[in-house]
């Protein structure tokens, strides 16, 4: 019999619907998800037998993992979608909230930074998510981008350049490189990469995020979102001088008028690098 993967790569074939990058989104998150069930002991699924149960040990499991919240309803999005292309569409709650998954938290002035450590780093057995880890530590990165990124590539001098199909949004863009510590880790992605990405020749891209969750699951890696927090609140003192208000710093009421134009200019900055096109989306980053 054919395996749950092809299976769902076939229904995705055959109900075609919305742009292709929509279509290929589908079929990546829905590869991941099968994998997934295997690795969770459901081994002889096929597309037509999706239950409940399995949706509630997926969810659990990309809980335990601690994905965003945004993360996790965009699995659950794909999971409706396969449930109702096999008439089964009451498999998957309507609601996201019937899984504990709660709404997304936009500006809020309680810092979700967090570093990742030498002692963390010394977990993780995958040499591909390893250095991953360190890139978006160093530069700010989405998980996706930290793992398609050609780091031979995109090093262009003084600035990482992200092409189109590694980034949200299909929105290519430039991060400066400024520090010796982020040259470091660069080249230490360009040597394992070579010409190619940080996914292993052995591997696609879902095979990949897969093993790149596995393994920051393991070793007690969690919030891996919050690297890009602490990449903006750094990069917010170093560009104003003072700390973000999300980690201690100033609200923004309380600036003065020069202040506040030196911190609109820095979050307007930071929007840019972490791959965004508005100041007020700075907000969730940074704090108000």
């Amino acid at each position: 019999m054919q395996d749950l993967n092809f299976q769902l790569k076939q229904l995705c074939h055959r109900n075609r619907d919305g742009s292709f990058a929509t279509q290929r989104d589908r079929e990546r998150v829905l590869d991941l998800v099968a994998s997934q069930l295997r690795e969770l002991g459901y081994r002889h699924m096929s597309a037509d037998s999706l239950r409940s149960k399995h949706v509630e040990r997926l969810v659990a499991s990309w809980k335990a993992a601690d994905l965003a919240v945004g993360t996790i309803k965009n699995r659950l999005a794909e999971l409706r979608w396969w449930a109702e292309k096999i008439g089964k569409p009451k498999v998957v709650a309507r609601d996201n909230a019937h899984y504990g998954v709660g709404q997304r938290q936009f500006v809020t002035n309680t810092s979700k930074a967090r570093e990742v450590t030498a002692a963390d780093l010394s977990k993780i057995t995958d040499p591909y998510t390893q250095i991953s880890l360190k890139l978006a530590a160093a530069f700010g990165l989405r998980r996706a981008e930290s793992i398609k990124i050609q780091p031979a590539w995109a090093d262009r001098g003084d600035q990482l350049a992200l092409k189109s199909n590694w980034t949200k949004g299909g929105r290519a863009r430039e991060i400066p490189i400024r520090t010796e510590a982020q040259r470091q880790i660069l080249q230490e992605a360009k040597h394992l990469a070579g010409r190619g990405s940080l996914i292993p020749a052995d591997r696609n891209y879902v095979q990949q995020l897969h093993r790149f969750e596995h393994q920051c699951a393991a070793a007690g890696i969690h919030r891996v979102h919050g690297l890009r927090h602490q990449y903006a609140q750094a990069r917010y003192r170093e560009l104003t001088g003072w700390a973000a208000p999300a980690a201690g710093g100033p609200r923004s009421r309380a600036l003065t008028p020069e202040q506040k134009q030196i911190d609109r200019e820095a979050r307007l900055a930071i929007s840019r690098e972490l791959g965004h096109n508005r100041e007020q989306v700075a907000g969730i980053y940074l704090g108000r």
